[in-house]
């Protein structure tokens, strides 16, 4: 059971993060499952999503303990980003006309590389998140 002023306190300290790329396969995913395990309330979306995650970034995520169920790419337009506390670029040059970006992570994008590129780029979301918390 939980007391009002202890769930008060929690459900301050839940974000509402969305995060924005290009393809919605990499960066944005690994960042909405890190974020979601770490209890905020994430999605992500691409300006021009791709047919499927990254292998390399499910590798990753699945390595972590994170669970990867529902993480598909989407695209930014179908995504009610209005909703959202803090709306997250992770770089590339993601000019979304429509929508406010209020932080650009400037990530470089690891897709095509090696396994251990993924793992460097999650460790840097993981605390870029942290350190929004």
């Amino acid at each position: 059971m939980c007391h009002w002023f202890i769930c008060l306190f929690y459900a301050d300290l839940i974000m509402r993060l969305l995060f924005v790329c290009v393809g919605n396969s990499c960066r944005s995913q690994m960042a909405e499952g890190i974020a979601r395990s770490l209890g905020h309330d994430a999605a992500s979306a691409g300006t021009h999503p791709a047919s499927q995650v990254s292998t390399n970034a499910l590798k990753v995520l699945e390595s972590k303990g994170i669970s990867t169920e529902g993480l598909y790419p989407k695209l930014v337009d179908d995504v009610d980003w209005q909703s959202y506390e803090m709306v997250i670029s992770m770089g590339c040059g993601v000019s979304c006309p429509t929508i406010r970006i209020d932080a650009d992570w400037e990530l470089e994008d690891p897709v095509g590389q090696s396994l251990e590129v993924f793992e460097a780029c999650a460790e840097t979301i993981e605390a870029n998140i942290k350190s929004l918390e």
